[in-house]
């Protein structure tokens, strides 16, 4: 049995201009850093975005952009509120992927993060590192070694490549490392995370805050993409007692 795991590609696709449809056919995947899509907007100027299906949005810094899923339509409305960056989480029929939401100036995309010093430092980490530019941009890196996958960790929260330009192969020990992360990141939360083959298991009870933040730290501690099987079982706190009819009134 190979000892490397192979994680492909995104679960969100850029179509025609305001349409983003979430695949919901195709195998459920986790997300990670890279973000599935990257989206300028400007103070002021509201955007709509169609998906193919969606059952809640959590964006990480309200103060940038709000986000509102619009009732009986599967119509994303994103309000940029301030010049800022901040992540988008988008969850459906046990599939999740963030978005990357930057708000400009007036008339300005927002400024991209620097990126070629974390180019160079990933390609001293990972030798054999192919990366091509251009309107075919792609990120080709054989995984071997934890310090690898930190220096990608820290050129993929930049603006360069989106999940669709990776092709990743990792080593065991880099994923038994992550895996470790996952499980500290978890701790508390009433999950777990497992590796099953190639893919992840998130297993357990929490509220639905703990799922989202689940959630949220298989993106933040994670490089790459990965099968995700959702077993979560998440329970929403029960209302108060409002006790029976015709008993007293405290």
């Amino acid at each position: 049995m190979s000892r490397s795991r192979s994680l492909r590609r995104g679960l969100f696709r850029l179509l025609p201009p305001l349409s983003v449809l979430l695949l919901t056919l195709s195998a459920p995947r986790a997300s990670a850093w890279p973000v599935d899509l990257s989206v300028s907007l400007e103070p002021g100027k509201e955007r709509f975005h169609k998906l193919s299906a969606v059952d809640w949005v959590e964006v990480e810094d309200p103060s940038v952009v709000t986000a509102e899923v619009l009732q009986g339509s599967n119509e994303l409305l994103l309000t940029p509120l301030k010049p800022g960056r901040t992540l988008l989480l988008l969850y459906a029929e046990g599939k999740f992927a963030v978005w990357r939401l930057g708000v400009g100036a007036p008339g300005r995309p927002p400024e991209p993060e620097p990126s070629a010093e974390l180019l160079a430092a990933a390609r001293k980490a990972c030798p054999g590192l192919k990366a091509t530019e251009g309107s075919e941009r792609s990120l080709t890196v054989h995984v071997k070694d934890v310090r690898c996958r930190e220096a990608l960790r820290a050129l993929l929260k930049t603006d360069v490549y989106l999940a669709r330009d990776l092709e990743l192969t990792f080593e065991l020990p880099v994923l038994q490392d992550q895996l470790a992360a996952l499980t500290s990141a978890l701790k508390g939360s009433g999950l777990t995370v497992s590796y099953r083959g190639a893919g992840a298991v998130l297993d357990g009870t929490a509220t639905p805050e703990g799922h989202r933040r689940a959630l949220w730290e298989l993106f933040r501690q994670s490089v790459g993409r990965v099968p995700l099987e959702d077993r979560a079982t998440v329970r929403r706190p029960e209302p108060p007692d409002a006790g029976k009819p015709g008993d007293p009134m405290p």
